[in-house]
């Protein structure tokens, strides 16, 4: 078995950065709003950051579960999650504001609602 209260932790921390990342993509109506201006540009490279960690986090979580876990909730295409980290870290001047856009308005909220239920499994 692995170690519950660590995975737990890291699904707390997925959490708030996901919503932080709804939050943040609010006012984000076009995939040229990231572009048009500073304050859109800005929000682009705060959203890749939290997409970063996100994925960074889900590779720690399948590791510390010795890859049990994730596997559990396969409505998530977890490798692509951890790919658009590698993606953001690796080749971060060909991000594509099209592809940000839509991670943050089509998988972004399926994955918390799976990132929610993963928490109320392991608090029972």
């Amino acid at each position: 078995m692995f170690e519950r209260l660590i995975a737990y932790h890291i699904l707390e921390l997925l959490k708030k950065s996901l919503e932080e990342i709804i939050q943040r993509s609010e006012r984000i109506r076009f995939a040229d709003d990231f572009l048009s201006s500073n304050e859109g540009v800005i929000l682009l490279d705060s959203i890749c950051m939290k997409l970063s960690a996100v994925g960074e986090s889900v590779k720690n979580l399948d590791k510390i579960t010795k890859r049990e876990f994730l596997s559990n909730y396969h409505e998530i295409p977890w490798k692509n999650v951890m790919g658009v980290r590698d993606v953001i870290v690796h080749h971060y001047f060909e991000v594509d504001a099209e592809e940000i856009f839509r991670i943050c308005k089509e998988d972004v909220p399926p994955l918390l609602d799976t990132i929610n239920r993963m928490l109320l499994d392991l608090h029972q």
